[in-house]
């Protein structure tokens, strides 16, 4: 099943998981709509061909959703309720923390082995150095930001380009080095938004006609704030551009379906294994396997290199 927010790469995840466990004995069954599909009773029946093609597309094939049932004591009684009648002894969820934390109450409730694939553009999770869907999402944000570049240029503007994230400020920092940004604000590391003010005005004075500033979604008040505040504090007018949701569609890149195509074999090696509890990922290009209470609550730490690399790329 996947859950949650959709990532790029997700069908890839599902086409793996399915065949390395057909290839290895297991009966699969696709589950519609996250937890909501186990509650339901909605799933089909996939083998080898039903997920033929599927690996280049956005998106999910077994769609998406966020359960409100599923939160409550007598949701998850009802899905340990409806997997055992099924006959599932296992369950592969792919998604985000969210996904995860349904994953840890539903084993309280349920005798079966669970196992994680880490699907979220946010690349928010810790136990693995990146999820499916955030190289993706970091490519789509880019090429939108170079055509932003191209009418701030012509039209001598700032601009700030919000991007997604939630609380994690991953796909800004690498959008705003990839797009060549003067700045980036990002939750982890909060600014001083008179000392960014300053730099800008410098930079202006100092022949930058135009300027590109990424905000993380995740930053108090967001781009329309940012740009509130360095209006008032610089007189220069700004334009704010709102990625949104375009970072989440599309094609997956070459990265995220071999990603996704490898995490998801572990994920069925795992189950092979007796594991359960865990998310599959990669860490220093090896596979590992997360707790999934390491994964949601672990903190993902901000490269250090990065306010370094800003000293000198927005000069």
């Amino acid at each position: 099943m996947t859950s949650g927010g959709d990532a790029p790469g997700m069908n890839a995840a599902i086409r793996a998981v399915t065949r390395a466990a057909v290839g290895s004995g297991f009966r699969v069954l696709g589950f519609q709509r996250g937890y909501d599909g186990i509650l339901e009773e909605q799933y089909q029946e996939l083998d080898a061909r039903s997920v033929s093609n599927i690996v280049q597309r956005g998106g999910t094939i077994l769609k998406t959703a966020r359960s409100s049932e599923f939160l409550r004591t007598r949701g998850l009684v009802k899905a340990a309720a409806v997997l055992n009648k099924t006959g599932v002894d296992a369950l592969v969820v792919i998604g985000g923390d969210g996904t995860f934390r349904g994953a840890m109450d539903l084993a309280g409730f349920w005798k079966g082995r669970i196992i994680g694939v880490p699907g979220t553009i946010d690349n928010d999770l810790a136990g693995t150095d990146f999820t499916i869907g955030f190289d993706t999402a970091v490519n789509t944000a880019v090429e939108a930001i170079d055509k932003i570049r191209d009418t701030a240029a012509a039209h001598e503007r700032f601009f700030l380009v919000e991007v997604m994230g939630r609380r994690c400020g991953q796909i800004a920092l690498e959008v705003g080095i990839a797009g060549g940004a003067e700045e980036i604000l990002i939750p982890e590391n909060p600014e001083d938004i008179r000392r960014i003010a300053r730099r800008l005005c410098a930079g202006r004075d100092g022949g930058k006609s135009s300027s590109i500033i990424v905000v993380a979604e995740g930053v108090k008040g967001g781009a329309l704030e940012a740009a509130r505040q360095l209006k008032r504090l610089t007189r220069n007018e700004y334009r704010v551009a709102i990625l949104g949701y375009i970072q989440r569609g599309g094609n997956p890149t070459a990265a995220d379906r071999c990603l996704a195509t490898r995490l998801g074999v572990r994920a069925v090696e795992a189950l092979l294994q007796g594991e359960t509890g865990k998310m599959a990922g990669e860490v220093g290009g090896r596979g590992v396997l997360a707790p999934f209470h390491v994964a949601v609550k672990g903190k993902r730490q901000v490269d250090r290199l990065y306010p370094r690399l800003m000293k000198f790329l927005n000069l």
